[in-house]
C-alpha cells in the first residue's frame, strides 16, 4: 500500500466498526475491524505512522458513531451550522487521540514480539477507553464492549468484567485473528466458550414478587418542550397518561414536566399521587427543582404511597447542563440556546427510592453510561431506572446506542433496567441484558408491564473496574518486561 493509503484503509474501518453497535447489531464486524487495525499496526515500523493509523480509525469510528452531537448543537441548541460543525468535528478530533495513544505506545513496546498482540494492545486499548470514560468529566460512549450486547458470547464476561473487561477481551479476539498464530487462536476461542457458558449462569436471583409498571413516553418534541403555549398540553397529555395507568409503578421521563417543580400547580401533583394511592403503588416524575439561593437540580421526585423521595442528578454533561470554567467558557451560554444548562450536582452516593414495593436506583439520562456509578446504589436495589430525553439527538442512532449502554448496566448488575424515554427508546430490560419489550420511536405510548425485582451481587456490582484495571496492569507489565529482555 502507499503512504496514503494505509491511514485510509484505517479510517474506513473505524467508520464500519459503529455498524457492529446497534441499532445495526453486527457483533462480530468490530471484531474484524479491529483485527484489521492490529494488522496495519504489525506491518508499521514508525511511531509517527502508528499513531497516525490510530487516529485514524479513531476519526472514522467517532466520526461515524457520535455524529449525532451535531443534532444536539445545531438543530436544537440552535448553534450556527458551521460552529455546529467545527464543534463536532473538534469533538471527534480530540476522541480521535486515544487510539492514537494506543497505536503510539503499542509501537514502543515492539520488542515484545508476539506478546504485543495478546498482552500490550488489549491491555492498552482497555486503558484507553477507562481514561476516555472519566477524564473531563468522561465520555464512555461507544467502548467496544458495548457492540457485543447482549448477542456476543463474549457478554456473558460483563457482570464479572463489566464493559471494560469485555473490551479487552475482544482486542485479544482481534490481535490473535490479526496474528493468525492457530495456538493463540485457540486459547481465544476457549475464551469465547467461557463466555457462552457464563451467559448461563444467575448471579443474582428474584426477590418478592413482580410489580406491574407503565412507562410514559410523551414524544414531546424538543423544540416545543420548553415552549410556554405548549407547557399545558404537556402537563394535561401526562396527567390523562398516568389517570390511564393500573399499574403500581408509573414513570415518567426526564424533565418530563417543563416547569420547576415550585411552579407546578399543587393540585396538579396531587391528583398525580391519588391516581398511584388508588394502583397500590407511586409515580415517578421528571421535574427540575429550584432552591431559593437559585441552585437548580435535574430531578426525579416520587409521589404515592410513599413519603415524596427524591433522586437528583449527579453526573452532568459539560455546556450541556453545566458549564465549566465558567470565567472562560460562559461565552457558550450565549451561543446555545439550551434550557437549564447550569444545573447543580447531586449528591455521588445516594439511596435507592422505595417505591411499589421495591428499592428502585434511579439514574438520569447520561448517568448510566457509567457503570461504576450505577453500582453505588447496589446491592441493596432490586431494580435500576433509566429516565431521559433523547429527543436531543432526532432520528440518529443515538438512542438505540443508549439503549444497548443501558442493557449492559443490566447485565453488569444482574437487574433489570426499566427506560422511559420522552421520543424513545422506552423498554423493559431483563438481567441477561435483553429487551423484553419496547416502544417505537417518535410515539405517544404507554409501555406497560410486568418486572421481576432481584436481590444479589454480581462480581461487578463488588469490584467494579478494579478486577479488570488490575488484569490490565499485569499484562502491561509483563509486556514490559518481555520488551526489556535480552534478546
Amino acid at each position: 500500500m502507499r503512504g496514503w493509503q494505509l491511514p485510509a484503509a484505517a479510517l474506513l474501518l473505524g467508520a464500519l466498526s459503529v455498524f457492529g453497535f446497534a441499532p445495526f447489531d453486527l457483533f462480530p464486524l468490530p471484531l474484524l475491524t479491529l483485527a484489521g487495525l492490529i494488522w496495519l499496526w504489525g506491518r508499521n515500523q514508525t511511531l509517527r505512522h502508528a499513531a497516525l493509523l490510530g487516529f485514524a480509525f479513531g476519526l472514522g469510528y467517532f466520526g461515524t458513531g457520535v455524529s449525532w452531537v451535531y443534532i444536539s448543537l445545531h438543530t436544537y441548541g440552535a448553534m450556527p451550522m458551521p460552529l455546529a460543525a467545527l464543534a463536532t468535528v473538534l469533538f471527534c478530533v480530540f476522541l480521535a487521540l486515544f487510539p492514537a495513544a494506543v497505536g503510539a505506545l503499542q509501537h514502543l513496546l515492539r520488542r515484545a514480539g508476539i506478546w504485543r498482540y495478546v498482552l500490550v494492545i488489549p491491555a492498552l486499548w482497555m486503558l484507553s477507553e477507562w481514561v476516555r470514560g472519566w477524564i473531563f468529566t468522561g465520555f464512555p460512549w461507544l467502548a467496544v464492549g458495548y457492540s457485543q450486547v447482549p448477542l456476543s458470547p463474549l457478554a456473558g464476561f460483563a457482570p464479572l468484567l463489566g464493559v471494560y473487561g469485555v473490551s479487552l477481551l475482544l482486542v485479544l479476539s482481534a490481535a490473535a485473528l490479526a496474528l493468525g498464530r492457530v495456538r493463540v487462536g485457540l486459547v481465544v476461542a476457549t475464551f469465547w466458550l467461557v463466555g457462552f457458558g457464563l451467559q448461563h449462569i444467575n448471579w443474582t436471583h428474584p426477590i418478592g414478587a413482580p410489580v406491574s409498571v407503565s412507562l410514559l413516553q410523551g414524544n414531546i418534541s424538543q423544540d416545543m418542550k420548553w415552549d410556554a403555549d405548549k407547557t399545558v398540553a404537556t402537563l394535561r397529555d401526562y396527567r390523562s397518561m398516568v389517570e390511564a395507568s393500573k399499574a403500581r409503578l408509573i414513570i415518567l421521563p426526564e424533565t418530563a414536566l417543563p416547569l420547576f417543580l415550585d411552579e407546578v400547580p399543587t393540585s396538579y401533583l396531587d391528583d398525580l399521587a391519588r391516581r398511584a394511592r388508588a394502583n397500590g403503588g407511586d409515580v415517578l416524575v421528571g421535574v427540575p427543582e429550584q432552591f431559593a439561593d437559585g441552585r437548580y437540580y435535574n430531578s426525579m421526585k416520587s409521589f404515592g404511597s410513599a413519603p415524596t423521595q427524591t433522586y437528583r442528578k449527579f453526573h452532568l454533561v459539560p455546556f450541556g447542563e453545566y458549564i465549566p470554567l465558567k470565567s472562560v467558557f460562559g461565552f457558550i451560554v450565549t451561543v446555545l440556546h439550551i434550557p437549564l444548562s447550569d444545573f447543580a450536582r447531586g449528591a455521588a452516593y445516594q439511596q435507592p427510592m422505595q417505591v411499589a414495593g421495591q428499592h428502585v436506583a434511579v439514574n438520569i439520562c447520561y448517568e448510566d453510561v457509567f457503570g461504576e456509578e450505577i453500582i453505588h446504589q447496589l446491592p441493596r436495589a432490586t431494580i435500576l431506572v433509566n429516565v431521559s430525553n433523547d429527543a436531543w439527538f432526532g432520528d440518529s442512532a443515538a438512542p438505540w446506542q443508549h439503549r444497548q449502554i443501558s442493557q449492559m448496566r443490566a447485565l453488569e448488575t444482574g437487574r433489570p433496567m426499566l427506560r422511559a424515554t420522552n421520543t424513545g427508546v422506552t423498554a423493559v430490560i431483563d438481567p441477561h441484558g435483553r429487551v423484553v419489550q419496547q416502544l417505537p420511536l417518535f410515539t405517544r405510548a404507554t409501555l406497560n408491564a410486568e418486572v421481576q425485582g432481584y436481590a444479589g451481587s454480581t462480581p461487578f456490582t463488588r469490584w467494579g473496574n478494579r478486577i479488570v484495571l488490575l488484569l490490565s496492569g499485569l499484562l502491561l507489565a509483563t509486556g514490559a518486561w518481555l520488551q526489556r529482555r535480552p534478546r
